[in-house]
């Protein structure tokens, strides 16, 4: 399974909503087994940048892609990529991660 993140900054804070507004459409594509559209808390004191965080579970890169490929993504993109300052992704194999100390290397 591959697990998505992308970390959104509004450029300004009148954006926000609108932000999620628009990363909400990406709930409608089909080829995640989980997408999840949320405002950040903010609740730990060192790290307050990030507004809104988008996070997906998928079964594989080709799901993925096909995610990507989807027009209701293009179309969120449109909406949102005028209203942001910033935007991370990262990705992980869920396989490849440590859950516990003593997981093989």
């Amino acid at each position: 399974m591959i697990r998505h993140f992308v970390f959104f900054t509004a450029q300004k804070d009148d954006d926000l909503i609108a932000i999620r507004d628009g990363l909400r459409l990406l709930t409608q594509i089909p080829h995640a087994k989980r997408l999840e559209i949320a405002l950040n808390r903010k609740s730990d004191p060192t790290s307050k940048e990030v507004d809104v965080i988008v996070y997906g579970e998928f079964a594989d890169d080709a799901a993925l892609a096909a995610y990507k490929a989807h027009a209701l993504y293009a179309e969120s993109i449109r909406r949102v990529k005028p209203l942001r300052e910033m935007r991370h992704a990262a990705d992980y194999d869920a396989a490849q991660a440590f859950s516990t100390a003593a997981d093989d290397v």
